[in-house]
């Protein structure tokens, strides 16, 4: 190598280390986009029979996206802070809540959620102990809001551009091939991440569905005191909620669950229970069981192990924080393939009759 060229390799490898340390920065916000990119590719690519744009079918890709998210996320806050209001006036929990929390010393009563009853509230000094507590934990939360945004932009961002120049980031991938095995390897690793994520999506869409259609069936034969509140809404979150298997669904329907048998124990119901009981029934077998053994192989992608990827979704979040759920199974999907078709052929292993490398999958070594 002459002078020239290790100059250039030298400032090449220099960039490459600054590039990776920002973007280790941000990790989090980076994976998502790779994570929602790989999810949502089909449906962008599906876009182009209307014959729009690119940078207009990724715009919509990305408005389907957010604006039913931001409604079913600004529904249920609404919701949980008005059915929350309801059940500490109901039972007047602030009197209990302001004898064991410094900060709620002073307040009475949870004010009118109007824009007359937050400002009488806000005259009567009713609301002090509550404007103490945020300007004493300004900066904290200024902070938490700010590093949210930050993450938020650069992920709109980058799933956009991912979207529109996606195409042209493979080719120059490509470009930096080597006896076909980088080209057959790149090509593996794209079309499984495309399978396993969005598989991913359909899945969510799927038990969605199926939860919707469960608790509302349910609120048919369940007598009015335990009924479900808004059956569509907890669905859809159950949906969403199924991304994390093994632990996801139970975050939404077991605090449910406890919603909704709260009201009967304090009231002296207990005959009612035995209709909870059902509803939780209802929600393990029909809405987490069956579709996890049944769904979940079919939509986890062509040749990644189900049981590897539900372990990497599942350990993910414990190893790496919030941001694994999405990294690892990109990772695995990424260590995986290389294990199944490049790496044979660097090792000079023979394949078997009648199959290309394309062709080789794990079972065929189990």
């Amino acid at each position: 190598m002459d002078e020239k060229r290790f100059v250039v390799a030298l400032f090449g490898l220099a960039v490459a280390v600054v590039v990776g340390v920002l973007a280790y920065q941000f990790i989090a916000a980076l994976t998502v986009s790779v994570f929602l990119y790989y999810s949502t590719r089909r449906y962008y690519s599906s876009l182009r029979r209307l014959r729009l744009p690119a940078r207009v079918r990724a715009v919509v890709v990305m408005a389907s996206l957010a604006i039913p998210l931001l409604l079913l996320v600004s529904y249920a806050a609404v919701l949980l802070i008005v059915e929350a209001r309801q059940f500490v006036t109901q039972y007047a929990l602030v009197d209990v809540a302001a004898t064991h929390v410094s900060w709620l010393d002073g307040a009475e009563s949870v004010p009118d959620l109007t824009v007359e009853g937050l400002y009488s509230a806000y005259q009567s000094g009713q609301l002090s102990p509550f404007v103490d507590f945020l300007s004493e934990n300004a900066m904290v939360l200024t902070s938490v809001a700010s590093q949210f945004v930050l993450n938020l932009f650069i992920t709109t961002i980058v799933t956009y551009y991912l979207l529109v120049d996606g195409r042209r980031i493979r080719e120059w991938l490509l470009r930096f091939d080597d006896g076909a095995i980088i080209r057959e390897y790149l090509e593996a690793v794209d079309e499984e991440l495309e399978a396993v994520l969005f598989g991913n999506l359909l899945n969510v869409l799927a038990i969605s569905l199926i939860a919707i259609a469960a608790f509302t069936g349910y609120n048919v034969i369940a007598p009015a005191a335990v009924e479900v509140p808004y059956p569509t809404l907890a669905g859809a979150l159950t949906g969403i909620a199924s991304l994390i298997p093994v632990v996801g669904m139970k975050i939404i329907y077991l605090p449910l669950t406890g919603f909704t048998a709260l009201p009967v124990v304090l009231d002296g119901q207990s005959s009612l229970l035995a209709y909870v009981l059902g509803f939780l029934l209802v929600a393990v077998v029909v809405v987490d069981t069956i579709p996890d053994l049944l769904l979940r192989p079919l939509l986890s992608g062509e040749s990644t192990h189900v049981g590897l990827l539900m372990l990497a979704y599942t350990l993910g979040p414990v190893v790496l924080g919030f941001y694994g759920l999405f990294f690892a199974p990109i990772l695995l999907v990424v260590g995986m393939t290389f294990a199944n078709t490049a790496l044979p052929r660097l090792l000079g292993a023979s394949e078997p009759d009648g199959l290309h490398p394309d062709q080789l999958r794990l079972e065929d070594f189990s």
